[in-house]
């Protein structure tokens, strides 16, 4: 079909952002979600804590997490919704694929096509939300994970605790991809004869990394600093301030 000059549109419309959130335990992932504008949870773990925010009651099947998609498609004020956690849910899909299929189907990696199916259904509820105007913040534990890179030798980094295909698929659908963990500062100290020692040391204060690095995965499409505090107001100062090139 011939296409016509005259089809060529300009996106004015700016939709909400898709945020996918990774770090260790127990850093302030939710905390975050939870500062979002008017949010609410679509539990896979208890992991609120002594948080007292909104949410559906805790999801045991994939069903349920579908359920809840489809219940936010009705009227509400809500105006994020927040996947806690990524890793969790991924469990509840392998769960429900276990359950319907043979082993014998599952096989020479037919499980994690099937798995990314599932992994769609959730995207697409998702966008379905998005276009409504809702914000859209994904958390997820991490794991180290070895990298083997084209160019240089095999090296281990911090990744999200999801199956391989699945979590392409989510990074690939998101606008930011972030990497929580506490800000590390690198020290020499002088031990004598001439050696130096080099070690990170841990400073406490908690940042988001915007930008990938060989330690760890990452991204955004806003032009953010390669770091932000672990705090969604940073995350809306960040986005209103004017782009600054990045030498």
């Amino acid at each position: 079909m011939a296409i016509d000059l005259k089809a060529i549109k300009r996106n004015k419309d700016i939709l909400p952002p898709r945020i996918m959130l990774y770090g260790p335990h127990g850093l302030g992932k939710t905390t975050f979600g939870a500062g979002a504008p008017a949010p609410i949870f679509i539990l896979t773990e208890d992991g609120l804590g002594q948080l007292e925010v909104e949410h559906f009651p805790l999801a045991k099947t994939f069903d349920e997490v579908q359920d809840a998609l489809k219940a936010l498609q009705g009227e509400h004020d809500f105006q994020t919704v927040v996947i806690d956690s990524l890793d969790w849910l991924d469990n509840l899909i392998w769960e429900t694929i276990n359950a319907k299929y043979d082993a014998k189907d599952l096989a020479y990696g037919k499980g994690a096509v099937i798995a990314a199916d599932f992994w769609r259904k959730v995207l697409d509820g998702l966008n379905s939300l998005r276009s409504k105007g809702m914000a859209v913040v994904m958390l997820a534990h991490c794991e180290i994970k070895r990298f083997d890179s084209p160019e240089v030798e095999p090296y281990e980094r911090y990744q999200p605790k999801l199956q391989a295909r699945s979590s392409a698929l989510v990074q690939e659908w998101a606008d930011c991809v972030f990497f929580a963990n506490y800000k590390t500062v690198v020290k020499s100290s002088d031990v004598g004869f001439n050696q130096k020692v080099t070690r990170g040391i841990t400073t406490g204060e908690r940042l988001m990394y915007t930008a990938e690095r060989p330690a760890y995965l990452a991204k955004n499409r806003y032009s953010l600093p390669d770091a932000l505090p672990l705090d969604w107001q940073a995350f809306v100062a960040a986005m209103s301030a004017p782009a600054v090139p990045k030498q």
